[in-house]
């Protein structure tokens, strides 16, 4: 009489295994890109909030805030009066000269290694872009000026 072990064999294992490596790896890719487009939703919808905030600084003040220079480009300079006008941290609230609450959280990229950018090019005219990881968004413009843009994919949206 034979007497049968009753288990698995050490190749039946290293299959399972593999097949269970190979899986995930497949999930964990689909899961970083869902992650990726939902932080680019999230970019558009800020984007949008600070452009309706945008239209209320011009309306109150008949032009848009300047932007940043050197260290602070790309950043909005209007968070104190016109007059002597301060840098607006992405962050932090915007309140300009009236104390009017034009933004409780100027919003900060949901990634801490990026950042928005805001270009005022006239009085009547300004630049808001954030920088899309997602790079077959129907909305991503690729811009190989754009230094401050890690994937060079931009949103951007202007009055």
């Amino acid at each position: 009489m034979r007497i049968t072990k009753k288990g698995f064999t050490l190749l039946e294992l290293l299959v399972v295994i593999s097949i269970i490596g190979i899986l995930s790896a497949l999930l964990l890719a689909n899961f970083n890109a869902a992650r990726e487009r939902a932080r680019d939703t999230q970019r558009k919808g800020d984007i949008r909030n600070m452009q309706t905030a945008l239209g209320v600084y011009y309306s109150d003040y008949g032009g848009f805030p300047t932007s940043g220079t050197g260290a602070n480009v790309g950043k909005i300079i209007g968070c104190s009066p016109p007059a002597t006008p301060t840098l607006c941290n992405w962050g932090s609230s915007w309140i300009p000269e009236t104390g009017k609450i034009l933004m409780s959280t100027l919003p900060k990229d949901p990634l801490s290694t990026q950042t928005y950018y805001y270009t005022q090019t006239n009085l009547d005219t300004y630049s808001l872009q954030a920088c899309l990881e997602n790079k077959s968004d129907d909305k991503a413009v690729y811009d190989a000026n754009a230094a401050w843009c890690p994937s060079k994919y931009v949103y951007t949206v202007r009055p």
